[in-house]
């Protein structure tokens, strides 16, 4: 996560170009580890180049395939159902946040391979259905029903 902090802010200050930076994540991201970290901080965080999403960023992120899909699609639903149990809770400010992780998502999964993204999502929409092999990973943290209406919701909205 430090290394993908340093990243994004010599990014944002124009010290790194968009290959350069995409050079960089793409090795990132051939490890689970490295993929969690950079998504934790470029999801999460406050850098913008998750909203702008530099072409050459884009390739290296499509290169890296199935891996960046599923931690993606699973960032989706976590997003989603936190912001509903912040909204419940009263925290805007964090409902905000889980609300740009969940936008953030979305416009990733638009971009990435289209295949790969429509078998992820149809995954883990069944699951909000409580069948397949998801199940699982949602009743891991705890979701309710509408929780998981919010998902499916939130899944439907990537194909639009």
């Amino acid at each position: 996560m430090e290394i993908a902090t340093q990243w994004l802010a010599l990014w944002e200050a124009g010290e790194l170009s968009d290959e350069v930076l995409a050079d960089r994540v793409g090795e990132l991201v051939d490890s689970l580890d490295g993929a969690r970290g950079f998504f934790v901080v470029s999801l999460a965080g406050d850098s913008p180049v998750m909203d702008r999403l530099p072409e050459p960023l884009l390739l290296s992120l499509r290169l890296a395939g199935e891996l960046v899909v599923d931690l993606t699609a699973r960032n989706l639903a976590m997003s989603t159902a936190m912001a509903l149990h912040h909204g419940r809770s009263g925290d805007a400010a964090q409902q905000a946040g889980s609300e740009r992780v969940q936008t953030r998502c979305t416009e990733l999964l638009r971009h990435l391979e289209p295949g790969a993204v429509k078998a992820r999502l149809e995954r883990l929409l069944a699951a909000t259905a409580d069948s397949g092999d998801d199940v699982a990973f949602l009743e891991r943290w705890g979701y309710d029903d509408d929780q998981k209406a919010a998902i499916a919701a939130a899944i439907e909205a990537v194909a639009e």
